[in-house]
């Protein structure tokens, strides 16, 4: 049989998944977000081809081939060791033909780290706006500075659909140190685990932990990248650290009673020293500048309301995994029972583990 119906009918699903939301829209402008991103995705599920076909046939460079089976053995070991799903997601492969995937919007306003919100009928409401293409991504962003937002333009080599596609390997990410391509599968996995609706501090977070203890338990299984991989994630935690630092300050300083202008003048300020302060860590890692371009494009609060999403609740979340004595999969239970909580409750819970946790590591 031709393949020519099997597209014809995926188109009718395309446009079919954009009338059912055209009625809830307010204008033409959110009516082409929501074709963009049914086209965007339904274009990388088509470019993907299974794995095993892919290394049955000749046509696969060896490059690819080795590439190809490193994702399957790290795969195999996230259902096995780590007790993430086992379905059909990272098994098989897109060239998308682009450097990242999507690209992530965030905003917040001049004086606030709170993150603009955008809400979708599967994910709810997340904290950005993705973009398949490039351009239509700084075009959001450039509407949104026109109206007094600050914002932060990220590519992203990898996404979760939450288990209602089978999400496939990309090379927006494929040949990456191996340490970085378990992260990802494990990191996007996770969110196939637990995902709370509306809470992407809570999400990220959780997917964040779960990651980098996938990798540290594949290092040990497979110790041929490890050190390489302990070198960059060593230099990471300490930016992140500076970061989580300068950003503590402008809490307090968003939150005090300076005049907003007197804000303004405090906020240069703490980016000016945050700056500085990164010159002087970076001078510690002989020349690497993996951060340079995060730190010289231009600080603001969009970049610090992003870095928060990603990192907040990662020590309440490992201190919930002590608890559990590192079995993952009572973790995941427990994580479960916090994602049922309301949202009040669930972040005081939270902010008690981040305590506890803290509290341990400052113990002598």
């Amino acid at each position: 049989m031709s393949a020519r119906p099997g597209r014809r009918w995926r188109q009718i699903l395309v446009w079919s998944i954009v009338a059912s939301v055209a009625a809830s829209l307010s204008g033409c402008g959110e009516l082409d977000y929501y074709a963009q991103a049914v086209h965007g995705q339904f274009a990388l599920l088509e470019t993907a081809r299974p794995v095993d076909i892919l290394l049955q046939g000749g046509r696969v460079d060896e490059r690819l081939r080795r590439r190809l089976r490193l994702a399957e053995e790290i795969r195999t070991y996230a259902v096995e060791r780590l007790g993430l799903p086992n379905n059909g997601s990272y098994r098989k492969y897109a060239d998308l033909q682009r450097s990242y995937a999507v690209w992530n919007v965030f905003a917040a306003r001049p004086l606030s780290l709170q993150l603009k919100q955008s809400c979708f009928p599967i994910a709810g409401c997340v904290d950005y706006r993705g973009y398949y293409k490039h351009a239509d991504a700084e075009q959001y962003a450039r509407d949104l500075r026109s109206h007094g937002w600050e914002t932060f333009t990220v590519g992203v080599p990898a996404y979760s659909t939450l288990g209602y596609f089978d999400d496939p390997l990309l090379n927006t990410f494929l040949f990456d140190p191996e340490g970085e391509l378990a992260r990802i599968i494990f990191h996007e996995l996770a969110h196939q685990v637990v995902y709370v609706r509306g809470d992407t501090m809570f999400n990220e977070s959780f997917a964040v932990t779960v990651a980098a203890v996938g990798v540290t338990r594949w290092f040990r299984a497979h110790p041929r990248g490890a050190k390489a991989y302990e070198l960059v994630d060593m230099r990471r935690r300490a930016f992140r650290a500076l970061v989580r630092r300068y950003r503590g300050r402008l809490v307090e300083l968003y939150g005090g009673s300076l005049l907003p202008a007197q804000k303004e003048i405090e906020k240069r300020r703490i980016f000016r020293e945050m700056r500085a302060s990164y010159l002087r860590l970076r001078s510690s890692w002989g020349g690497y500048a993996g951060f340079d371009r995060w730190v010289d494009s231009g600080l603001n609060n969009a970049k610090f309301g992003a870095f928060a999403d990603y990192s907040h609740w990662v020590p309440a979340f490992r201190a919930l995994l002590a608890q559990q004595h590192g079995n993952l999969p009572a973790f995941y239970k427990a994580v479960r029972k916090l994602a049922a909580l309301p949202a009040g409750k669930r972040h005081a819970e939270l902010d008690a583990l981040a305590q506890n946790e803290a509290e341990r590591l400052a113990q002598p």
